[in-house]
């Protein structure tokens, strides 16, 4: 028998690199130019530019503005991956390992 995942995602994960081109989708969906897209986000023309066009400079807050306003979706982020640790140390002992020369903390227990 084959098993169906029935629960789908209604989400989808972006790297921040591609909320450059959504902002700048749907700005030009909403029929805004840049300069009204500036005025109504109170930032200079050169930022919105920036924002759409240069995604290795950190304009995330202004994307994320830029998304919401022109579109019906919501950006919640950024996203954390948590990983169980191996084993807790209750008694925690500090060694200087000489071959490595860095100072380890290491589990008595």
């Amino acid at each position: 028998m084959f098993a169906k995942n029935l629960f789908v995602p209604k989400t989808k994960l972006l790297a921040e690199k591609e909320l450059a081109a959504l902002a700048k989708g749907f700005r030009k969906k909403a029929g805004k130019s840049r300069a009204q897209a500036a005025r109504e986000m109170r930032v200079s023309q050169t930022s919105i530019f920036n924002a759409e066009e240069s995604p290795v400079q950190s304009l995330l807050k202004l994307r994320v503005r830029m998304i919401e306003t022109y579109s019906p979706f919501r950006v919640i982020g950024p996203v954390f991956h948590v990983r169980k640790k191996s084993r807790i140390c209750k008694r925690p002992n500090l060694k200087l390992l000489k071959k490595a020369k860095v100072i380890a903390f290491l589990c008595d227990s």
